[in-house]
């Protein structure tokens, strides 16, 4: 068994991670939170212990500071604390650079997102192989296992697509992945994860998989409205996403599409911000000679992803739309997962959001431990058996549940 666990980063999500692994020390062993700021880490340590999330109190449970960018830095760190599982939940820029000192390491490497470069937005298909996947045969020649995009979109939708395939269907024509939000923070306006990575999402094109092929569409040209179980009819929009750009590959279906909630209210804000050019992620020269980028900009005047999940109700909705062919007829299911932001904050002073996104890569950790999942090479979550992550999430607060027509 793998033992002793270091996340890096310290946002939201890297919040339910800590307190999802402390919820397990018995089996991680020794927890180090590490990021640019130590003393957010130390916020999360002292959330944990306020909400009596550490399981064994024998196991340690700490900080340290780190420039996750800096490969040697980070692979001293790795070896200083023993660390034989790295979760990274930091931005998405640094995950190139956190997977080669897994490599140098021998660590387990888990992330949740798509590696993004800051001067790049909404690269072409499939997206992983720009960086992840040309370490595929580094991963596989060390033994080292690799498990990119363990949250849950990418991650447990991935993992609902492999289960639909498994259960479901002899052939698989369409999954349609959609992802609301309704509820409610009281804030004018704000993300509920990382500003820059989210509008960096939408103010591009979209590619989608379309009749086995890469389709570009402009941003937020193609709405539907859908009636959702449990938080009724939502407008939702047609995206590019990470996921789309595995499951392309390694899920035999004739479309994928990705589609997302927004209220009108986000849409024309962030129609506005986009026209006037403050979501770009290009520097620009003030009149007083200073450079500043204005993604970077926007998202120093947003409310902190974190700072919303106190009086956050309501409730989020992600799922899988599947339709194929079983036995001569044409099953449709709808697999999905309903999330409570007041529930979320009462267990670890989080929301929904951030909750959504921990839960699946802490899952991931103990299932990388237990050796469930520990497969010594880089995969995307759809390659592996879905069935025990399905079941580990049900217990540890994701419950999934299942609309067959």
């Amino acid at each position: 068994m793998k033992k002793n666990v270091l996340i890096i980063g310290a946002g939201g999500v890297a919040n339910v991670v800590a307190h999802k692994c402390a919820q397990h020390n018995d089996l991680l062993g020794h927890i180090c939170i590490a990021s640019r700021t130590q003393s957010k880490c130390d916020a999360i340590i002292e959330s944990v212990h306020r909400k009596n999330n550490l399981k064994d109190k024998g196991n340690r449970f700490y900080s340290q500071q780190i420039d996750a960018m800096d490969i040697p830095t980070t692979v001293k760190l790795i070896k200083e604390t023993d660390s034989a599982i790295v979760i990274n939940v930091g931005i998405a820029f640094i995950n190139m650079s956190v997977l080669q000192a897994c490599l140098e390491t021998g660590a387990a490497y888990l992330d949740t997102a798509i590696h993004e470069e800051p001067d790049k937005i909404c690269e072409n298909p499939p997206w992983y192989a720009n960086y992840e996947w040309k370490h595929l045969e580094a991963c596989k020649e060390k033994g080292l296992t690799a498990i990119l995009g363990a949250g849950f979109d990418p991650g447990v939708v991935n993992a609902y697509c492999a289960y639909a395939v498994k259960h479901y269907f002899d052939e698989v024509d369409s999954i349609d992945i959609m992802d609301v939000n309704a509820g409610d923070h009281g804030k004018y306006f704000a993300t509920n994860f990382d500003p820059e990575i989210n509008f960096r999402e939408f103010t591009g094109k979209v590619w989608t998989w379309i009749d086995r092929q890469w389709v570009s569409k402009p941003v937020h040209s193609e709405k539907k409205n859908y009636h959702f179980p449990v938080v009724g009819e939502q407008t939702i929009y047609l995206t590019g996403h990470d996921e789309l750009h595995s499951l392309s590959k390694n899920i035999d279906a004739n479309s994928i599409r990705f589609w997302m909630g927004f209220s009108d209210h986000y849409i024309n804000c962030f129609t506005v911000l986009k026209n006037i050019g403050l979501l770009s992620e290009q520097p620009v020269t003030t009149a007083e000679g200073l450079e500043v980028v204005p993604l970077k900009v926007v998202k120093a005047c947003l409310p902190d992803p974190a700072s919303l999940a106190p009086g956050y109700t309501g409730k989020t909705c992600i799922g899988n739309l599947v339709k194929g062919k079983k036995d001569g007829k044409a099953p449709e299911i709808f697999i999905y997962n309903i999330c409570d932001h007041k529930k979320c904050y009462e267990e670890v002073e989080s929301q929904a959001i951030s909750y959504t996104a921990g839960v699946p890569a802490a899952a991931a950790a103990i299932l990388i431990a237990n050796g469930g999942w520990d497969v010594k090479q880089m995969v995307n979550v759809e390659e592996l058996v879905p069935d025990p992550f399905i079941n580990l999430l049900n217990d540890m607060g994701l419950t999934t549940k299942i609309e067959k027509t």
